[in-house]
């Protein structure tokens, strides 16, 4: 793996073991796909950045932006993030309710995603 991705997950998720990873070449589209143990999956993009992460449990508070961390605590002070994207314009986020809340890149709260 990358360094910058092996150094992602050693800080984020120093608990968990990398299981599986995939490079995957779609075109010109070019993903890394990470599966961690304790069933966390990551994505990263070409340039090495990571766009999505996925779990059945409790993401760590380290890899969600500090607005939309706040946001949550504030406005589901009983629920956690298990799952959170990345796409070109926006941050999407799954709670552990079935929420999916969408969020702008600056981490400002747009809407309720059904």
């Amino acid at each position: 793996l990358p360094s910058e991705i092996s150094n992602y997950i050693t800080t984020h998720f120093p608990e968990n073991s990398i299981v599986q990873a995939v490079i995957d070449r779609d075109g010109l589209k070019k993903t890394y796909d990470i599966w961690l143990s304790d069933n966390f999956n990551l994505e990263f993009n070409r340039k090495k950045q990571i766009i999505e992460i996925d779990g059945f449990s409790q993401l760590p508070n380290s890899v969600i932006p500090e607005k939309i961390l706040q946001f949550i605590e504030l406005n589901y002070p009983n629920n956690f993030i298990i799952s959170w994207e990345l796409d070109d314009k926006h941050q999407q986020i799954q709670l552990d309710n079935g929420l999916d809340l969408e969020f702008n890149m600056k981490g400002d709260f747009l809407r309720i995603d059904n």
